[in-house]
């Protein structure tokens, strides 16, 4: 696969082993290596320090065996910390946010490095030799004892592993409790959502509109699952090879099975004899598929995400109208934000003036307004607070707007909710929404 890596690269990510296992290796190598240097004297200039006392056999074996000890479980009881902690935030905030609780690099970190430490701690511990020990092996067999060997080097900075291990410790404590608020959660969802806006319309709208091109032979899915990624200048290079244009039918993140078409290969230089099984296998290899949607990429996803916390937050049975207001603000700044940005996301020029790549028509601005907007009005028209939001934030998205099209689609999203709203409040509240709404309508005409 094309993103094979990448892919690869952001599933470990989003475990808690990769790290843990890391760090393991890595601490193995490090006490191997302090246990050399201690063997060859590279620690003798401890014995000019005066402050430094050098430990026994004795003394350093009960150390180490405190840490290795201490060490393996904190660790447990981390990991039982943070997986008590996912499962709260899960089910509170809704299961798609599994995924960003898992690759939270505080608590990955946090567990590795506990792990590490006691791997060290394990490694340098079976060096100490104490003075009446025997011969390990058979050819030491004719010397009765053997000189006592205190890797003083190698405790120093187990000593060190184990201080910072302790002041991890009290990061985490206060890490998870922070990493699982609401306002915390929601922080990490938008920002992530707007720089994932900026990496894939990095261009300011200039107004332009696209057509599709020609319906052409269709490539049909072999496998099934999630769109996970494309390699969009992979798929740019095919179709410049054969001198054609590749019009995708799918985008990241939608589900796709055997049959289904996911591309359309136009013009005349992708038919006939070119169009080869070897042609078919590259094009399929720039989709990667996998059993679940992933943040990569996948922009809706993110907005999904936003969208989910606020409904759970407008059911009756959480009634919590300020996180689903907390959520609408971050929305709002992600649709202003695409709202000022090049939808079109061409990847490649070919000699006839087309782009060689063409992404799916409804990833245009509408598509986002509908997938965000559009699915929290139905909640937000029930709840006073949420519509008078709602309204505030459709009138400060329009702002920075200059396309007067886009500005008529967030107008329209506002009617709509009134409309809503209407069907549901009654009294005072709907008077103070349908007041809003006269204000946001001033707004939007001037």
């Amino acid at each position: 696969m094309t993103e094979y890596p990448r892919w690869l690269w952001a599933k470990l990510n989003s475990n808690y082993w990769f790290y843990p296992a890391l760090f393991s290796l890595i601490a193995a190598g490090l006490a191997l290596g302090m246990v050399w240097l201690d063997r060859h004297g590279f620690a003798e200039f401890l014995n000019e320090i005066a402050w430094i006392i050098p430990a026994r056999p004795q003394g350093a074996s009960n150390m180490l065996t405190v840490i290795a000890g201490s060490m393996i479980g904190v660790a447990s009881t981390v990991f039982s910390i943070t997986i008590a902690a996912v499962a709260y935030a899960s089910g509170a905030y809704g299961p798609r946010l599994l995924t960003n609780f898992m690759e939270d690099k505080g608590n990955q970190f946090s567990l590795a490095t506990f792990i590490g430490t006691f791997v060290y701690a394990l490694m340098v511990l079976r060096a100490v030799r104490s003075e009446d020990e025997v011969a390990p092996t058979a050819a030491d067999a004719a010397a009765t004892t053997l000189p006592g060997f205190v890797p003083q080097l190698s405790l120093l900075v187990g000593l060190g592993l184990m201080a910072v291990s302790i002041g991890v410790l009290v990061f985490f404590l206060n890490h998870i409790p922070a990493s699982i608020r609401i306002n915390t959660v929601l922080e990490g969802i938008g920002k992530r959502l707007l720089d994932g806006i900026e990496d894939s319309y990095p261009e300011p709208d200039t107004g332009r509109t696209t057509t599709r091109p020609p319906q052409g032979r269709s490539i049909l899915a072999e496998r099934t699952g999630y769109v996970q990624l494309i390699s969009f200048s992979a798929l740019a290079r095919i179709a410049k090879k054969f001198d054609g244009r590749i019009s995708l039918a799918v985008r990241t993140g939608d589900f796709v099975h055997p049959g289904m078409a996911i591309a359309d290969l136009c013009d005349a230089g992708l038919s006939g004899d070119k169009l080869d099984q070897e042609l078919i296998d590259d094009l399929l290899d720039c989709f990667t598929l996998g059993a679940t949607r992933t943040p990569e990429q996948d922009l809706q996803f993110l907005i999904d995400e936003l969208v989910e916390i606020g409904l759970r937050a407008l059911s009756p049975g959480i009634n919590d109208p300020f996180t689903a207001i907390t959520a609408l603000h971050w929305l709002g700044a992600a649709t202003a934000l695409l709202g000022t940005r090049d939808l079109h996301k061409h990847v490649g020029n070919s000699d006839k003036g087309l782009a060689d790549l063409v992404l799916p028509l409804p990833d245009d601005f509408t598509h986002y307004v509908t997938r965000g907007f559009g699915n929290f009005r139905s909640a937000a028209a029930t709840s006073t607070p949420a519509a008078l939001v709602m309204l505030d934030t459709l009138r400060n998205c329009a702002a920075p707007i200059r396309d007067e099209t886009r500005q008529a689609i967030l107008h329209r999203e506002g009617e709509r909710l009134i409309q809503q709203a209407r069907e549901h409040l009654t009294g005072p509240d709907l008077q103070d929404v349908e007041a809003r709404f006269a204000g946001f309508t001033r707004a939007m005409a001037g």
